[in-house]
């Protein structure tokens, strides 16, 4: 049974967990502070176990991802600038070949605070790719849990913007999360980190740019 992309476990340990971080926000008992770091306990354990040997995941690395996350439990915000330039054979995207797994994604990563959502992809687009994007509209927005991604023991939304490529400062990007960059037509698409971007949801995009201004933007 799945919820969404995520199989059963990993949707009860994150509801789970989200609840008792919430809790640690509010609680003032000390035995409800208590018992809210056991559920947290038991989430982690929860998905290292479901996730199998050789599963990748272990309790020690959950807990490192829960330490981080405190107060009323949100979704974390994915931003990613879908930036295109005509090709001769028509629109191309420009992508990201990311380190971690060596496949390509739309630039982009956790928008941070004190910047709107827009700036936020634009700098990931500078800093990954070398190129300065205009960021023009919002193209989708959507609930990684929703579509078929990889799980995530995260509750993650994902934007992605459209944007035109103004220039690149030649650098291909500050090389921490990336190693390489290029501009692909929809028929030409590289092995995508499925993590970041899927291939149907970059069509989709494609087709949203095609259609112009006044196609309406995709959720959920």
């Amino acid at each position: 049974m799945k919820h969404g992309g995520d199989p059963a476990f990993l949707h009860w340990a994150k509801r789970l967990q989200a609840m008792a971080q919430t809790g640690l926000t509010y609680a003032q008992d000390p035995y409800d502070i208590a018992r809210y770091n056991e559920m947290i306990e038991i989430a982690a354990e929860m998905i290292a176990h479901g996730a199998g040997p050789g599963g990748g995941i272990d309790a020690e690395r959950v807990r490192a991802v829960f330490a981080h996350e405190t107060g009323h439990a949100t979704p974390k915000l994915d931003v990613r600038a879908a930036a295109f330039r005509r090709g001769a054979g028509g629109p191309e995207v420009l992508l990201v070949r990311e380190k971690s797994d060596g496949r390509w994604t739309l630039p982009g990563g956790w928008a941070d605070p004190g910047e709107t959502p827009s700036q936020a992809a634009a700098r990931e687009a500078m800093e990954e790719s070398g190129y300065a994007v205009r960021i023009t509209r919002v193209l989708a927005v959507w609930d990684k849990r929703a579509h078929p991604h990889p799980p995530d023991i995260r509750y993650v939304y994902k934007i992605c913007f459209e944007a035109e490529a103004t220039h690149t400062d030649g650098s291909g990007g500050d090389g921490k999360e990336t190693d390489g960059v290029g501009f692909f037509a929809r028929d030409a698409i590289p092995d995508l980190s499925l993590p970041r971007i899927l291939p149907g949801q970059l069509q989709a995009l494609f087709d949203l740019h095609e259609a112009g201004p006044s196609a309406p933007a995709l959720f959920d």
